[in-house]
């Protein structure tokens, strides 16, 4: 029983002390922790609170969002020839991820109607820079073979092949006459 009560003791040293350690570590990182409000400023209405909040640059509302639309330009990237002509040559398969911030096009898993083997197509374009040029972008094809129809038992690889070469020069065609349309 003694033994079980010197355990108790240091368990509660323990704690007590990684309790005080946390706090004075809180407390020295955020510098003023406790910071005095006087409140006749303050409002008590939750509703005029965050009013007063959004007013200061402190909060955010649904409406200054809407009108304040700095973290992406979304026109731009339909006046980009490169992404147009990527969506455009792609627009059979349907897409899992289409990001122009991040500059990336993935497609879902595509097999064709009248393909006997179990094998379905990813492809993956990532846009490196703007300019219509082969190195500017770069696709990226997996293939997924699944044995004997079941889908728990596949494989994926990242495969060469001419549809990888084919892609590549469609959509630098494709930029190509978008951009020539685009100047005139």
């Amino acid at each position: 029983m003694e033994y079980f009560k010197k355990k108790e003791k240091k368990i509660t040293f323990f704690l007590n002390f990684f309790l005080i350690i946390s706090l004075f570590l809180s407390y020295s990182c955020s510098g003023n922790l406790f910071r005095k409000v006087d409140t006749r400023d303050t409002p008590i209405n939750a509703e005029e609170r965050a009013r007063k909040n959004v007013a200061e640059g402190r909060g955010v509302s649904i409406s200054s969002a809407i009108r304040n639309r700095r973290s992406s330009n979304y026109e731009f990237s339909t006046s980009n020839p490169m992404w147009r002509a990527t969506l455009e040559i792609l627009d059979f398969i349907p897409f899992a991820t289409v990001d122009y911030s991040g500059g990336i096009i993935i497609t879902d898993w595509y097999s064709d109607n009248n393909s006997s083997n179990n094998s379905s197509l990813k492809i993956t374009v990532r846009f490196l820079n703007n300019e219509i040029q082969s190195n500017s972008f770069k696709v990226i094809v997996h293939e997924k073979l699944c044995r004997n129809g079941n889908t728990q038992n596949c494989t994926v690889k990242e495969i060469d092949t001419k549809i990888k070469e084919e892609l590549t020069r469609s959509i630098l065609a494709k930029a190509a006459i978008i951009n020539s349309e685009k100047k005139n």
